[in-house]
């Protein structure tokens, strides 16, 4: 197993802020395993800084877990990562362990069954950054706010690709800020969001 699991480690990623920073972590190489960049995730958590620390945090494709470590280096109370395939939860609990993190839970299982199943948790935070050929990003977004997965006043980051078009999104939710990097364009969302 670990000769079969070396062969699919080709990189590392680096936790940017916190408590982890600059700490490096094997990353599996998979089909439509995409780390956030640290540049877009830098930007990201500028956005975040003030919502991160004691929050409640969920990251619904966690593939390399670049967005889950992130949250929890810079403070987030607990962090859920949501990881279908199996070699790459098995490096994210290798990671968990190597970070000695208890408040990081994985589960190995698919985002939307998850979400169907009506967990009872809900989330400050929230992730989703599925896989580009995927077509999981608007029923996670619908699912996440019919199940009351999330905090009266929540953000949700999503990541897709530049080409498609944004989802459209509940009533409660606004887009509050908007960037594209690449191929990928990014989004903060805030749920019933009341500008100052």
């Amino acid at each position: 197993m670990a000769k079969k699991q070396s062969k699919l480690l080709t990189g590392k990623l680096r936790i940017i802020g916190g408590k982890w920073r600059s700490r490096l972590l094997p990353v599996v190489d998979l089909p439509g395993l995409r780390p956030t960049t640290d540049r877009v995730r830098e930007t990201l958590f500028n956005w975040l800084q003030n919502d991160v620390p004691g929050a409640h945090c969920l990251d619904l494709f966690a593939g390399s877990g670049a967005l889950g470590f992130e949250a929890a280096s810079r403070g987030a109370a607990s962090v859920t990562l949501l990881e279908k395939q199996k070699q790459a939860a098995e490096i994210l609990a290798a990671n968990i362990r190597e970070l000695k993190a208890p408040h990081i839970q994985l589960l190995q299982c698919d985002a939307i069954s998850w979400l169907n199943s009506k967990p009872s948790d809900r989330f400050d935070i929230v992730f989703i950054d599925p896989p580009f050929d995927s077509d999981c990003l608007a029923p996670a977004i619908q699912l996440l706010e019919n199940q009351s997965s999330l905090s009266e006043d929540a953000c949700i980051y999503l990541e897709m690709d530049a080409k498609q078009a944004l989802p459209t999104l509940p009533e409660s939710w606004s887009v509050v800020r908007e960037r594209k990097a690449g191929q990928v364009r990014y989004y903060l969302v805030r749920r019933n969001f009341v500008a100052k």
